[in-house]
Parts: structure tokens; C-alpha cells; sequence
């Protein structure tokens, strides 16, 4: 092991727990409480619809997907299955960005560029699951 990845080797059980309990915590409040997320995601359930056969329950798709992201979320924090769980965490994530973050169906200036930048958040949360999907602790340098 090298110097710096010696040195940086405790930094490795932090990340996961980090990424994993944040999705396990949003993706719970999704669950017990889908609220508005309902009706954020009919129309990207919709479209969804015309390729994919999901339940006609946008609730129930939407309380799915946070189960999803809790399950995925603790397996990740936990570092069970990592590899899976941050695939199924991103594949999550991806419907979730469009549904709750379509900035450019806003009209609002401000509105917009907040919905933006939440979107590109959430596209930056999507690369640091694949880069997790990727790791391999193993692997030497």
C-alpha cells in the first residue's frame, strides 16, 4: 500500500456510511410520507408507463422507490453488497432527479435556477454511487 493510501485508508469506511445513511434517512421520509412526490412523479410515471409495465399506484411506485433507497441506503452504510447497492441507489435516484427536479418545465427565474442546481446535485450524487459501484478496495496501485 502506498503512503497516501495508507494515510487515507480510514477515510474508506466513512464513505459509504456517509452516502448510505443519507439515502436510508430521505428515502424513509419518502416511505412514511410521499406527499407531494406523488404528484411530482405522475408525469414522468406516465411516461415510464408507455416502456415499462409498473403498478398504475403512483403512491405505490413512489413509496417503492423510497424503499429502494432505504434498503439500498443501509446495505450501503453497512457495506453489504456496496456494488449493488449504490447500482440500485443511482437507478433510483435517476427517476427521483426527474420527477422533483424538471427545471426546465419552470418558468420562474428563481424557481428555476434553484430547481437547476438541485438537479445537477442530484447528478453529482449519481456519479459518486457509480464511482462506488466502480471501487474496488482490493486493488492495488
Amino acid at each position: 500500500m502506498t503512503t497516501t493510501r495508507h494515510m487515507l485508508a480510514p477515510l474508506r469506511p466513512a464513505a459509504p456510511i456517509l452516502t448510505g445513511s443519507t439515502y436510508a434517512l430521505l428515502g424513509f421520509d419518502a416511505l412514511r410520507e410521499p406527499g407531494a412526490r406523488v404528484d411530482q412523479a405522475a408525469g414522468v410515471l406516465s411516461a415510464v408507463r408507455t416502456v415499462v409495465p409498473l403498478p398504475a399506484d403512483d403512491e405505490l411506485v413512489v413509496r417503492g422507490n423510497a424503499a429502494v433507497q432505504v434498503l439500498g441506503g443501509a446495505l450501503l452504510a453497512l457495506g453489504v453488497a456496496p456494488r449493488l447497492s449504490a447500482l440500485a441507489l443511482a437507478g433510483s435516484l435517476i427517476p427521483t432527479t426527474l420527477a422533483g427536479h424538471a427545471y426546465w418545465t419552470i418558468e420562474d427565474p428563481a424557481a428555476r435556477k434553484m430547481q437547476r442546481i438541485q438537479f445537477h446535485k442530484n447528478m453529482a450524487m449519481i456519479g459518486g454511487l457509480l464511482l462506488a459501484v466502480l471501487d474496488d478496495p482490493r486493488a492495488r496501485p
